[in-house]
């Protein structure tokens, strides 16, 4: 049976020891364990050991070693069950142990995939633009159970995705433009589905923007549509056909009949 003869504190790391042992005369490296492993069992000068017990503290002190990994992946955010599995999967970790590391994790109360996902929710809803089903697809990637994402979810109310859609809405509309009013209402519905906004948030949000729609923006951007229309077809046709085919260009980029109308009577009336 091997025989502690030494312990020395290791150069790079003050919390490791080495333990030397012999069977004899000759002394020889055994293993090395972090303090609190060596604390723990009361390893000591003199103090026998048989194999299965250096096998036993090896592997413990292996596991402590990537469990101090897995507290300091956890120290910059925090972490899903299935980050921290994928973490210490790309360290080498061996399967076996990171069961044990996220079961432990888990009884500290370090890795909770619902707090993980209220948390995530919440700092999505402060800081992004993004509404709920785009969120939904990012905690279906961080591996999320579905039931978790629905408590989690429900932090993010109608209310909530209605005035951060409205809020982005108004943003954008301060943008200049020269696309029609409609134009504009299709770009930012398309928008705001692809950031995972509800359809009925959408609705109810762009309903609001469609009573808010400003005339003078409007007319300006009728009148450079159809300016640039006025040039396009301008060598191309004649009399009436010519009208109609603005007429019909205007039409197309959504601009509403009166206004088609008025710009028609004030810009071609004159010449046909």
């Amino acid at each position: 049976m091997d025989k502690i003869s030494r312990i020395a504190t290791q150069k790079n790391s003050k919390s490791r020891y080495s333990i030397f042992l012999t069977n004899g005369n000759l002394e020889r490296y055994g293993f090395s364990v972090d303090e609190a492993i060596l604390v723990e069992h009361q390893l000591r000068k003199g103090m026998e050991l048989d194999e299965s017990t250096i096998q036993g503290l090896t592997k413990e002190d292996t596991i402590h070693k990537s469990y101090s990994m897995a507290l300091h992946y956890l120290s910059y955010r925090m972490r899903s069950e299935k980050e921290m599995s994928m973490y210490l999967e790309k360290k080498e970790v061996d399967e076996e142990h990171i069961s044990i590391i996220i079961q432990r994790l888990k009884q500290e109360g370090l890795l909770n995939d619902l707090e993980f996902a209220e948390a995530f929710v919440q700092t999505r809803l402060q800081m992004t633009s993004k509404g709920p089903f785009f969120i939904r697809k990012e905690l279906i990637e961080k591996g999320i159970r579905d039931d978790i994402i629905e408590r989690a979810l429900s932090l993010y109310t109608f209310e909530d995705q209605y005035q951060k859609a409205l809020q982005w809405v108004n943003k954008k509309r301060t943008t200049k433009t020269k696309k029609s009013f409609q134009h504009q209402l299709q770009g930012l519905q398309q928008n705001l589905l692809q950031k995972g906004f509800a359809s009925d948030v959408v609705k109810e949000v762009l309903k609001e923007a469609r009573e808010g729609q400003e005339e003078d923006s409007e007319w300006e951007a009728i009148v450079y549509q159809g300016e640039k229309l006025i040039r396009k077809f301008n060598k191309q046709s004649e009399g009436s056909a010519y009208k109609q085919k603005v007429k019909a260009g205007l039409y197309r980029k959504g601009f509403r009949l009166e206004y088609i109308d008025r710009f028609l009577e004030e810009h071609l009336n004159g010449e046909y």
